[in-house]
């Protein structure tokens, strides 16, 4: 199932949730695919340790491709990548792809990236998208083609703010364009349990009914060296407190059906 994670915040762990479950998908030996989607690429450096290279076929190459007109295009496999992950395969992200944004928008391509998802399922167990800080044209498509929306929240008064919203868009989005679209739960991110202001927050959350997952997320200074090392937390570190965190969220999401909001 391809899963969105999405928050129209920045600055909650998009990347770094993302690409810590899909190491795991992996490790546990599921053909996994990661798209990133913001053009910041932070995925991508992640999970290749630099930039990828301009050459290297990506998803502004994809996008590119469907705006022109060919008899053979290229499959949305041709854009894919390995990863130094056995099992991690990746497409890329490039800051052309704000350069691509109006022309997509203009041309009305935003199923293309659902049509590549229906071909890529018949070649990986698991696709997790990341998407920028924002609700445009990329967003949009991959809430329009995924079946799974992932919700990172991190503990403060905006974040809560901007978590209604994100539920009103998502709610918009499933009732115009993709009904199978669900919202697997909301992950509490950096969680500081002894302090207690997460501990209130996120106690209102669930008393308002809000799909939020267990486990929390502990805040962790080893989540920076996994970043700078190119190294998701299962292998970095498979014994520490956040990777085991990580692996029973994973396993929360593959048992959890998906939620209405």
């Amino acid at each position: 199932m391809p899963l969105v994670v999405f928050n129209q915040k920045g600055g909650v762990g998009k990347s770094t949730i993302t690409c810590n479950l899909a190491a795991i998908s992996a490790s546990q030996g599921l053909r996994t695919l990661v798209i990133d989607l913001d053009s910041q690429g932070n995925s991508s450096a992640y999970l290749l340790g630099a930039a990828p290279a301009p050459t290297q076929p990506g998803l502004a190459h994809f996008f590119e491709q469907t705006l022109g007109f060919s008899l053979r295009p290229l499959p949305p496999s041709h854009f894919v990548q390995p990863t130094p992950f056995e099992h991690l395969h990746l497409m890329a992200s490039s800051p052309l792809l704000d350069e691509l944004q109006t022309k997509l928008e203009s041309r009305h391509k935003i199923y293309k990236l659902r049509e590549a998802l229906q071909v890529l399922l018949q070649d990986y167990d698991r696709i997790y998208i990341d998407t920028p800080p924002a609700l445009n044209f990329y967003t949009r498509s991959a809430l329009m083609g995924a079946q799974g929306c992932l919700i990172p929240f991190d503990c403060d008064d905006f974040s809560r703010q901007a978590l209604y919203t994100l539920l009103t868009n998502v709610q918009e989005i499933r009732a115009d364009h993709n009904p199978d679209l669900q919202i697997k739960g909301i992950v509490v991110n950096q969680f500081q349990a002894r302090a207690s202001l997460p501990q209130r927050l996120v106690q209102e959350l669930l008393n308002e009914g809000l799909p939020v997952l267990q486990p929390y997320l502990p805040q962790s200074i080893k989540v920076r060296e996994s970043h700078q090392q190119a190294k998701p937390m299962i292998y970095l570190d498979p014994r520490h407190k956040l990777t085991q965190a990580l692996v029973a969220l994973h396993q929360a999401l593959t048992a959890t059906p998906a939620t209405h909001v």
